[in-house]
């Protein structure tokens, strides 16, 4: 072979690409779109009559060939979060560090029975979220009290007609169409879960009289998991009031959805009893107390922007 053939030769073999493995951070990126490569071509520095064009592909968080270099910075991913979220954070922690509130006595870790089963203890715990839809702290536990005087198993309530259901946790919210549920979700605890409660948000919500808050909180307070944001009516009510979400959200789902895209995942468990107690005493649906609010300068529902 001639020099310039072992010219040619070395030259293509420079050309060629290597594979590049994706991944950012020791994980692995999202898979490609139809039609992308995920491989870069070498350059080359030889003369070349025709040299092979590379497509190169367009990564996120990946830094353009001029911002190599530039910093770390350049390489986070986008993300938006509220003005001053930390600063009205801290203030409602202050403001509630009396935890006074009545879901700080009498929530749903609280209206258990402690000297239960773990198995029993997880069933109550699913039975108080229940009964706690559309229901004050206090009248939630005070139908929790009459059950657990009467024996509140699965089996027990199993056992019991609908009409003495019903008047042990009258007056709660929507009491008679919670009788229906109660009954119909103990009935598929005991046959498909030996009488103990599921374990993850899915099968939760499948049951009877279960819906998504409902779901986090039994993950949060009867498995010890934190699963996402359990949004209610006060931590709907007062994410909007902050401005917490991009825009206004019309229903807590709507809200649960918001917070998870920018709020710390740490503070995850925290904030339902935070917001919760601090929707119960300082900022009211109707009425609220913002002269007594250490957020007041900073909350655009306060300034009524």
């Amino acid at each position: 072979m001639n020099a310039a053939g072992v010219r040619m030769v070395m030259t293509r073999a420079r050309s060629r690409g290597t594979g590049a493995s994706l991944q950012w951070g020791g994980e692995k990126a999202a898979p490609l779109r139809s039609g992308e490569a995920a491989a870069e071509g070498r350059k080359s520095y030889g003369p070349v009559k025709r040299q092979r064009k590379t497509r190169r592909l367009s990564v996120a968080y990946e830094a353009s060939e001029g911002e190599k270099g530039e910093g770390p910075e350049r390489l986070q991913a986008p993300s938006w979060e509220p003005q001053d979220w930390r600063q009205q954070l801290d203030n409602i922690r202050t403001m509630r560090s009396g935890k006074d509130a009545p879901v700080d006595q009498l929530g749903a870790e609280h209206c258990f029975d402690p000297s239960a089963s773990p198995k029993v203890r997880r069933y109550q715990v699913l039975l108080s979220l229940m009964l706690s839809s559309q229901t004050k702290d206090q009248v939630t536990a005070g139908a929790m009290q009459r059950l657990r005087a009467r024996g509140l198993t699965v089996d027990s309530i199993l056992q019991m007609d609908d009409s003495t259901l019903g008047a042990l946790i009258y007056p709660v919210g929507f009491w008679r169409s919670k009788v229906k549920y109660i009954k119909q979700t103990s009935e598929i605890l005991q046959q498909h879960y030996g009488g103990d409660i599921p374990a993850s948000v899915a099968e939760l919500v499948a049951l009877p009289g279960i819906g998504p808050k409902m779901a986090h909180l039994a993950m949060a307070v009867a498995w010890g998991t934190v699963s996402g944001i359990a949004v209610d009516t006060h931590v709907h009510r007062i994410a909007n009031r902050l401005r917490w979400t991009k825009k206004a959200t019309r229903s807590p789902e709507d809200t649960r959805r918001a917070l998870e895209e920018w709020l710390p995942r740490e503070l995850w468990r925290e904030i339902n009893g935070l917001l919760v107690g601090f929707g119960q005493q300082t900022c009211l649906p109707v009425h609220p107390r913002c002269q007594a609010c250490l957020n007041r300068a900073l909350c655009p529902a306060a300034r009524g922007l």
